[in-house]
């Protein structure tokens, strides 16, 4: 014990000089702000302050010294960790020394209290030192460690002061168990500063177009020119939630010095001080920048973050979902299904990633006996459940767990690709089938009894193959048969229901020319086999005049659809007779 009370006598007397050293000004009190301030109230202070002490302003003597106090206490607490340390230790580099006390302090000097009766603590009065070999004065000094292990509140603990000098505790023995000098790393970092946070990668405007905007990823982003001050302390602040958040956001800054027309054009330029933005999904299925106003402070921050993170998965009763099978829908179907309130913020990063390649849904279930649960198949909670396009079912994954949400996302990435390719393989095997059964499938042709219902002014558009032989029958038979059953032309067909469809039909031009003759006065015929589109509504037309093939026919019948052909108006209304 004799060498344990040698070292604490040499370590008060070293925090004794730490402490007539460390006499600076309050900061607190040079800005004005109380010591709970939030930092746009310092930041509001120190602006106020800075332009009514600057030199350039303010002539009057000691105004540039009080500018310069200005500046200091700023630095001290526009640093989070520089103001943790002042706060902790009352000097902002992290030094376990003792600030100028208060009035009522003991001595002129604050105490580090004790934990109460009962812990061990440690304290060095003026005839303490003298017994102690010290030398006698009229301040007192005292410090101690509360709590099992020796910890104490303010951050270092027995073990710890020991560790600083011989790198272990006082378990470890002085000077041996193999341990080098230097501070132990929980001492470490408690009393070092944080070192300079990393590079945020710099955003331009081709970075923007290429990678933040519409592509479904939420990204944090800071605006800024080099010479704002506090630039450090807001990069620090949005590293630190980046990191929170890895895998559901990304990071950018935006110089806008260097970038000034990009800020200007986005409305993010900065006047006094840095801004921070989030590219948000939350408005519309198009992102958008949205400001953060809020406290700059992590869970501020964090929870701004998480707001606007995108929202493309719809939320549903599992009761009243509809497990529809083959609506001919193109995107494949997934959805979780979890005992969570509200939509997963996993599920949420997920759904901006896949955004118009999967759709996503996800809906809150309570136990796997449930009965919609059941009929699912699934065995456990998480799970999530994928419907190919073709409508087919397949549980992609049950009892999911996950270590943090970066491997999160990437492990469940890597499910949905895999579930993205299998999606791709079954619809071209479901279009080579289409193909091969579009053959088989007879194009109507128009008569008397059917014209109405076929060519009628119930349908917007009749495509009407007709011909004068049989060979141009069966050509425009083939065309006609595969052309109906693109997606195009199907897709308008089921949209619109039974009574306001396209219609394709084949009219044999040498048993009916007057119905050609209506449309023209030549009649077409000079052709062997014509395509027609008919809108018997607004008695148009239009003639097809490219090569007769599928891929052009095709190209023709979307051009109508899409209003990108000019019409004609017939001669007279044309009939089957």
């Amino acid at each position: 014990m004799k060498i344990v009370s040698a070292i604490l006598v040499i370590l008060g007397a070293s925090l004794l000089v730490f402490a007539l050293e460390a006499k600076t000004l309050d900061p607190y009190k040079v800005l004005g702000v109380e010591r709970n301030a939030s930092q746009r109230e310092i930041q509001k202070a120190f602006h106020k302050l800075s332009l009514q002490y600057h030199p350039d302003k303010n002539k009057n003597k000691g105004a540039q010294e009080k500018f310069a106090e200005i500046n200091n206490a700023y630095e001290i607490l526009s640093d989070e960790e520089k103001r943790k340390n002042y706060d902790l230790y009352g000097d902002e580099k992290g030094n376990p020394g003792f600030n100028a006390g208060n009035a009522g302090d003991q001595g002129g000097y604050t105490y580090f209290t004790s934990g109460g009766p009962g812990q061990s603590g440690f304290s060095f009065r003026p005839d303490e030192w003298q017994n102690k070999g010290g030398s006698g004065g009229s301040q007192s000094f005292s410090f101690s460690f509360g709590g099992p292990g020796g910890q104490r509140s303010s951050g270092f603990g027995l073990d710890d002061i020991f560790s600083s000098f011989f790198g272990g505790g006082m378990g470890s023995g002085m000077g041996g168990g193999g341990q080098s000098a230097g501070f132990s790393s929980s001492s470490r970092s408690q009393f070092e500063s944080k070192s300079a946070p990393k590079s945020i990668r710099a955003v331009n405007s081709q970075v923007y177009k290429k990678e933040i905007s519409d592509k479904g990823m939420a990204w944090l982003i800071l605006s800024y020119t080099p010479t704002m001050k506090g630039t450090q302390q807001f990069e620090s602040l949005i590293e630190e939630v980046a990191n929170s958040l890895q895998g559901a956001l990304q990071v950018g800054s935006i110089n806008c010095e260097t970038e000034s027309s990009f800020c200007k054009e986005l409305g993010i330029h900065p006047r006094r001080e840095p801004k921070i933005f989030v590219y948000s999904y939350v408005a519309s299925n198009s992102g958008s920048l949205v400001e953060f106003k809020g406290d700059l402070a992590v869970k501020s921050l964090k929870t701004f973050c998480q707001e606007h993170l995108p929202r493309f998965s719809k939320r549903i009763d599992l009761s009243q979902f509809e497990f529809a099978s083959g609506t001919g829908e193109t995107l494949p179907k997934v959805m979780l299904l979890s005992t969570k309130k509200d939509t997963p913020v996993i599920w949420r990063v997920l759904s901006g990633l896949y955004h118009n390649r999967v759709a996503f849904y996800d809906a809150q279930v309570h136990d796997v006996s449930e009965p919609t649960v059941r009929r699912l198949g699934v065995d456990a909670l998480p799970a999530i459940v994928g419907w190919l396009s073709n409508g087919e079912k397949q549980i992609l994954k049950t009892g999911i767990s996950v270590k943090d949400m970066n491997s999160a996302v990437q492990e469940l990435s890597a499910l949905l690709d895999s579930f993205e390719k299998k999606n791709k393989k079954a619809a071209s095997s479901q279009a080579k089938k289409t193909q091969s059964e579009s053959g088989d499938k007879q194009i109507p042709l128009l008569g008397v009894s059917n014209f109405d219902a076929l060519c009628g002014e119930t349908t917007p558009v009749c495509i009407i193959g007709a011909f004068r032989s049989s060979r141009g029958k069966d050509k425009l038979q083939k065309i006609l048969s595969e052309v109906s059953q693109k997606p195009l032309s199907r897709r308008r067909s089921l949209a619109s229901g039974s009574g306001d469809s396209i219609s394709h039909v084949l009219l044999d031009a040498s048993k009916h020319p007057s119905f050609l003759n209506a449309l023209e006065k030549s009649g077409f015929k000079s052709s062997d086999k014509v395509l027609i589109a008919y809108k018997p509504r607004k008695g148009k037309y239009a003639a097809f005049d490219g090569e007769m093939n599928a891929e052009e026919v095709e190209r023709f019948v979307g051009s109508v659809l899409n209003g990108d052909v000019k019409f004609t108006k017939t001669r007279q209304k044309p009939t089957i007779k």
